[in-house]
């Protein structure tokens, strides 16, 4: 078993960068106090909107020896989904729905493969360590933001000093004593509160500070209807939201100094709104099984959709008719409910009307 710490350390900053990682650093793994309290607060107030998500148990979530008893420090890693928009997709026929930037292609997959190597070798000098990423074990936030990689920008999200925030986060939950240098970074946001007026819906009610029951992402992710007020804000969003890291200035400084890498063949910016309201419970899933689909249940994505189409949609094309049509007369009343709506805004009421006789 190594003893030189310093020099571990230094061997694991280089399996990572080797393993694809953008930044790195070592976080002490001692109990989240701030960001408990913090998440206690905010649940108490209702500001959770019913998420679980590291809301479910704050005290698991905040408390790395509960991931890795004798835990003593954190491998934090982050991984950049930066790169240009998909541009074939945009000649797509009919109308489309918009994917988050995070979700184009599953970003998780290269950060925890990447991690698992710095696991592996600790794991190698007989420490024991635990992969942590987009998991309700722990809060990703808070250990990077530990570890020194970034600040908490007031739309919630780490950014990284003159990387910005379009990054994935993830730890190594670890027994082996390695040194801590990092020190916390300084706000970077300044006076600037650009994406607070750039949510759609409000959702940011004060620097830092989300309110998920109108945050659109995680709506898109709650079971249950699709709340009416904002369902046009909604657009033609079906996964995720990015308006206010796209007014964050550090992401706008960014792309000035440079274009973003090219998209991957496998990015998936956009989805046909009709495609995917003509696809089986087994396609939807098998095409994106890998989002957070409320109890797996396709009848989200469907739900999500039709708000999507009725944004989006011209209430003149036979293919937009037809679907609505179809879900108006399905047997799901949620559905039946969204597709009324849907065909109201884009003044095809007849559809209704015409499935009721």
């Amino acid at each position: 078993m190594a003893t030189d710490m310093s020099l571990l350390a230094g061997e694991l900053a280089g399996v990572g960068r080797q393993a694809g990682l953008d930044a790195m650093g070592v976080a002490p793994a001692g109990p989240f106090e701030d960001a408990r309290r913090a998440i206690e607060d905010r649940k108490a107030a209702g500001l959770h909107g019913g998420m679980h998500f590291t809301y479910g148990k704050p005290e698991r979530s905040t408390d790395p020896s509960r991931a890795l008893p004798g835990a003593r420090a954190l491998v934090v890693g982050a991984l950049s989904y930066r790169r240009a928009e998909p541009s074939a997709t945009l000649t797509t026929a009919g109308p489309l729905g918009r994917v988050a930037r995070y979700s184009w292609d599953d970003a998780y997959v290269p950060l925890r493969a990447a991690l698992a190597q710095v696991a592996a070798r600790l794991e190698v000098e007989g420490w024991r360590a635990r992969v942590l990423a987009d998991d309700n074990a722990l809060v990703d936030r808070e250990a990077a933001y530990r570890a020194g990689l970034g600040w908490y920008g007031k739309n919630t999200n780490l950014l990284l000093p003159g990387r910005g925030s379009w990054f994935v986060l993830g730890s190594v939950v670890t027994d082996a004593p390695l040194p801590v240098a990092a020190v916390p970074v300084e706000d970077g946001c300044g006076a600037c509160t650009r994406c607070l007026p750039a949510c759609p819906t409000g959702a940011l009610i004060a620097p830092g500070v989300m309110d998920a029951r109108r945050c659109l992402a995680w709506l898109l992710q709650a079971p249950g209807s699709f709340p009416v007020e904002y369902r046009e804000a909604l657009g033609g969003r079906i996964y995720g939201c990015d308006d206010c890291q796209e007014a964050c200035p550090p992401n706008r400084a960014v792309d000035r100094r440079g274009p973003p890498p090219p998209s991957h063949p496998a990015d998936q910016a956009w989805v046909p709104l009709v495609d995917l309201l003509d696809a089986s419970d087994d396609e939807l899933l098998e095409r994106h099984g890998r989002w957070y689909v409320p109890r797996r249940q396709p009848r989200y994505l469907r739900r999500n959709a039709l708000v999507a189409l009725g944004n989006v949609g011209a209430g003149d094309d036979p293919e937009v008719s037809r679907v609505l049509a179809a879900a108006i007369g399905c047997d799901d009343a949620m559905l039946r409910e969204h597709a009324a709506w849907a065909a109201a805004r884009l003044g095809r009421s007849d559809l209704v009307a015409a499935v009721a006789q």
